[in-house]
């Protein structure tokens, strides 16, 4: 049953942060300095050898160069993410228990957060989407707090700008996920919209700013046409492979020159772009010299055939709609972790730059049995069987959203949809536009959802039961029931803050 609202203890707060951090040091201990990945080996090499690309995230770029010249390694920085995601997630927790989520089970389910390998492995990872998440995730808690006291205040709005700044910091899609969640935001609160707006039109806006204005004049290269427009030569592959007569002898001529005609045929897979743009076949310096070229061509097809193009975004973005993976289909099997033990297991031998610093992008566990049991543990995770709850976002970006709605019909709050508001911008900004079925496209719905379960249950008990929380404030408890009523004027005052 959903709890009266009144703000947790901050010992007990303290006391979910500690057992979270418990559990995810181990994971760090376990994988020390952290799991890398293709992208991982791209950020080093930018910030040690050069040149510093604005490709990935310069932020993050920044954090590992930090790290290095601090401490000579980079487990500084994964052992920061440990920290960071044990504060968020119990932040959210207690913030969902000030709105009205059942206490002990939701102090439960955050405690127990840490042991799944999507949240404790993944906190360990050296990604960018590792601290965008984070982000992201506070995002939610912050609107929870506002959700409980059903009013924007100024510090409240000062700090979700921070948080959506940071976002488009941490990855380049950020601003669509802010545009999405400041849209939900402004239909469901009821005062400050348009300080709301201007906010989210700010912390959209300046990470675009630096990436095309900033960073270039302090010699940070923009990142390649292929790498922005990779996605949409994904589209011509997948269209070749499934109407080659769409395209006359001057297309393939163009394709050519970037890569063999059955390069295009066998990458048109529409569930990842991986099969076409990370083989060798594949040139990035030709795909980049002649971008313009190929936006042409799919401006034509998108013009030719928009359904065909719409559903091969579809395909593509279906690990933010779909609960399920398609294992029969090339690519279409969720994407977790790489277990490799070295750097140049990621992009082939002698394609790692040879810098000092190359020996760092090496697994060094610092507790053998525990890289055992985390090992055993991360690969039983991730049989197909687990898929559906584990690993996809979708499943979890659903049940959150009727977690919201049914707390805001049991709470009589208007204002709980906003906890969500980042979830649906995620998924909507996947579904518009990604590469490849990862997981931690979709990590924000995943950690939001697994929290929320508690507070989905405590409406539906509610709601049961036939207690609606009255409109103008907090269900009363017994105690309270027998204490003088406050004046009809004094409710007035608390709908018109609350507003």
């Amino acid at each position: 049953m959903l709890t009266e609202t009144a703000k947790p203890s901050r010992w007990a707060t303290l006391a979910t942060f500690l057992a979270i951090q418990a559990v995810l040091a181990c994971w760090w201990l376990a994988y020390y300095p952290g799991l890398f990945s293709r992208d991982s080996v791209l950020y080093l090499s930018h910030t040690m050898v050069g040149p510093w690309v604005s490709d990935h995230s310069v932020t993050y770029d920044a954090l590992l160069w930090l790290s290095v010249r601090l401490t000579g390694d980079i487990g500084a920085v994964t052992l920061l993410q440990t920290t960071a995601m044990a504060a968020t997630l119990a932040y959210l927790a207690a913030a969902l228990k000030a709105l009205g989520a059942p206490r002990l089970a939701t102090t439960a389910v955050a405690v127990v957060l840490p042991f799944l390998p999507p949240v404790g492995a993944f906190s360990v990872a050296l990604w960018k989407d590792v601290p965008f998440t984070l982000c992201a995730v506070a995002i939610a808690a912050s609107c929870a707090g506002l959700a409980a006291a059903r009013r924007v205040t100024m510090w409240r709005l000062a700090g979700l700008g921070a948080l959506m700044l940071a976002l488009g910091l941490f990855r380049a899609n950020g601003f669509l996920v802010v545009g999405v969640a400041v849209a939900v935001m402004l239909v469901v609160v009821k005062g400050a919209r348009v300080r709301l707006a201007v906010t989210g039109l700010v912390a959209a806006a300046v990470p675009l700013l630096l990436t095309n204005l900033v960073l270039p004049r302090v010699g940070i290269e923009a990142p390649s046409k292929t790498y922005v427009y990779h996605t949409a030569y994904g589209d011509i592959a997948v269209l070749y492979r499934e109407h080659p007569e769409l395209f006359d002898d001057r297309d393939r001529t163009l394709m050519t020159s970037v890569a063999p005609l059955s390069r295009w045929s066998e990458g048109g897979t529409c569930y990842t772009i991986n099969p076409l743009i990370w083989r060798r076949d594949f040139s990035w310096p030709q795909a980049d010299r002649h971008a313009g070229e190929l936006l042409d061509l799919w401006r034509r097809l998108l013009t030719q055939r928009p359904m065909d193009v719409v559903d091969a975004r579809l395909c593509r973005g279906s690990i933010a709609w779909s609960p399920v993976e398609n294992e029969w289909a090339v690519g279409g099997e969720t994407y977790h972790f790489s277990r490799r033990p070295s750097a140049e297991t990621y992009v082939g031998p002698n394609k790692v730059p040879d810098y000092p610093q190359r020996w760092m992008f090496s697994l060094r566990p610092k507790s053998e049995h525990l890289h055992r049991v985390a090992d055993s543990w991360l690969v039983t995770s991730a049989e197909p069987g687990y898929d559906w709850w584990l690993w996809r976002g979708a499943t979890w970006a659903y049940l959150s959203y009727l977690a919201a709605g049914l707390a805001a019909w049991a709470l009589r709050n208007r204002y709980v949809p906003a906890v969500v508001a980042v979830v649906a911008g995620q998924q909507l900004a996947v579904l518009a536009n990604i590469s490849a079925q990862d997981f931690r496209y979709m990590a924000t719905p995943l950690l939001v959802g697994m929290l929320m379960v508690p507070l989905l249950f405590g409406s539906l008990v509610r709601l049961l039961r036939g207690t609606r929380r009255p409109a103008t404030g907090p269900a009363k408890s017994p105690d309270a029931a027998k204490s003088p009523q406050p004046a009809k004027g004094s409710e007035a005052a608390t709908d018109a803050e609350g507003g």
